[in-house]
């Protein structure tokens, strides 16, 4: 078996692209969260959770719909997240210890719609964010322009704190939303709302699939 440590998992994200990266403790998560594992099965303690970032001029060239540039980003990141998360999986696994990759963006229900687990209910238990106005995790100096993956293990690593943010005064994402979904708070998203744009969106040439990204482009962060 191989000796692996948290650096050499951090080093290794960040070779296949990974700009952010942080663990979040499922022990803590899932007193607040009981059903966090629920689609994923048992035994898992921490989640590693990576992020890539989208490309800058893809997202500026979004109006108010995605445009087939950003569908084709959209679909390699997500290609380029499982990879990493592949390859962290199987130095995890190579080390002795349990590893589960959970794709970057896989559903497995359409009402409600559900992926196997919450990257960014992760994400903001790995202290990479909050969860803005725009339903989306929040990253302090990349904004929503951050796509997310997951590996789940029981891998003994030194875990993250979640950070107390908010947006602030900052609403910009709530004029922008073509489906009004936004609110003042994150309590007022209009998942239904968000949801039935998205299946408009499908339609157009070149898309189809439940994708928007205009309020990921109005959230950049500090970069």
């Amino acid at each position: 078996m191989q000796t692996v440590t948290r650096s050499d998992l951090e080093k290794l994200a960040a070779e296949q692209g990974a700009r952010v990266f942080g663990v979040a403790d499922l022990d803590m998560l899932r007193k607040d969260v009981p059903d966090l594992l629920a689609r994923v099965g048992d035994g898992y303690t921490r989640a590693i959770v990576c992020g890539v970032r989208l490309q800058k001029a893809v997202l500026d060239g979004i109006a108010d719909a995605p445009t087939p540039l950003y569908f084709h980003n959209y679909r390699q990141t997500n290609y380029q997240l499982d990879t990493t998360a592949l390859a962290l999986a199987d130095r995890i696994q190579e080390g002795g210890w349990h590893a589960l990759a959970v794709p970057a963006s896989q559903v497995i229900s359409r009402d409600p719609m559900l992926g196997h687990i919450s990257h960014k209910l992760l994400g903001r238990a790995a202290g990479l964010g909050h969860i803005g106005r725009n339903n989306l995790l929040v990253h302090p100096r990349y904004g929503s322009q951050v796509r997310y993956v997951s590996v789940l293990t029981d891998m003994p690593l030194p875990a993250d704190n979640s950070v107390d943010r908010d947006c602030g005064s900052c609403h910009a994402c709530v004029a922008a939303c073509p489906a009004r979904a936004i609110g003042e708070s994150r309590a007022d998203f209009n998942l239904a709302a968000c949801y039935s744009k998205l299946t408009e969106f499908t339609h157009l040439p070149f898309i189809g699939q439940h994708i928007c990204g205009v309020c990921v482009k109005t959230c950049p962060g500090q970069s």
